[in-house]
């Protein structure tokens, strides 16, 4: 990696420490109440991912671990990772609230097969929010292919580069309409600074600084293919777990999509070594 892409990370880091206690008083995370891991996932993610209990899951670039607690729910052997030491330590005392027993590891997601001393999964998860902040699709790639077992599964959920390519919600005073901010396609990272996440609660103190890439479907499929793993499914669902836009209608799933024009904001893909 670049001088300058390690750089960025570093900045990244640093946000999302800053971003931690924001995300903890937020009612967006709802932390302070009983956890319901479940309404993070679309229903299909779980029939892709198939029966969970008893098997070794590592979730990448877990944060809060709001998604990793409901593997140890349904009785997984739970691991989750992420670059931030606030969220670590917030998720482990999350975990713990719960009852549940989950590993919490702090490191970048390029380093995970030497911070995880070697071990292997049966379940690799990652996604909502995850892939846009890594420069390197293909050394992500090459990451999880070693961190899978032969037959283990690598499972995204993940926001559609689409949906990233409209950028944020609407600023105050703006219409309805979709606009086309961000190159699909990708290219160079798109820098923000912002004092005010995805969540609500205060300000972000500090490290406001953070920078993303956008990654088109056919990107990631080639960067997983060429590390060997093997497309089983890819699904494309016109629904996220919360409005994102004012016009947004909520579905009889609980979660949230656009009246017209339907179009995909998540996708799900499977994929096996």
């Amino acid at each position: 990696m670049t001088d300058a892409y390690e750089r960025m990370m570093k900045a990244n880091q640093a946000n999302w420490d800053a971003r931690t206690p924001v995300h903890l008083a937020s009612r967006f995370y709802g932390i302070e109440e009983e956890p319901e891991p479940s309404r993070w996932f679309a229903p299909w993610e779980w029939d892709d991912l198939g029966e969970v209990s008893g098997r070794d899951v590592l979730h990448l670039q877990c944060h809060l671990g709001t998604e990793t607690i409901a593997f140890a729910q349904r009785g997984a052997r739970t691991v989750g990772l992420d670059f931030s030491a606030a969220s670590v330590t917030a998720a482990a005392g999350i975990a713990a609230r719960a009852g549940l027993d989950v590993t919490y590891v702090q490191a970048n997601v390029y380093d995970a097969v030497e911070a995880l001393g070697g071990r292997r999964f049966d379940v690799v998860y990652t996604g909502k929010g995850a892939l846009c902040y890594l420069p390197d699709l293909d050394r992500w790639a090459g990451v999880v292919a070693e961190l899978l077992r032969p037959g283990g599964r690598l499972y995204i959920a993940e926001f559609h580069p689409l949906l990233n390519s409209l950028g944020p919600k609407p600023a105050p005073g703006e219409g309805p309409e979709l606009l086309l901010r961000h190159d699909y396609l990708g290219g160079g990272p798109v820098h923000r600074d912002a004092t005010h996440t995805y969540t609500d609660g205060p300000a972000v103190e500090g490290a406001t600084d953070s920078y993303e890439w956008m990654h088109g479907l056919g990107e990631v499929v080639s960067a997983l293919t060429g590390a060997g793993l093997d497309i089983r499914r890819l699904r494309e669902s016109p629904e996220l777990p919360w409005p994102r836009w004012p016009h947004m209608v909520r579905g009889s799933s609980g979660w949230w999509r656009l009246p017209e024009p339907r179009i995909p904001l998540l996708y799900g893909l499977l994929a096996s070594r």
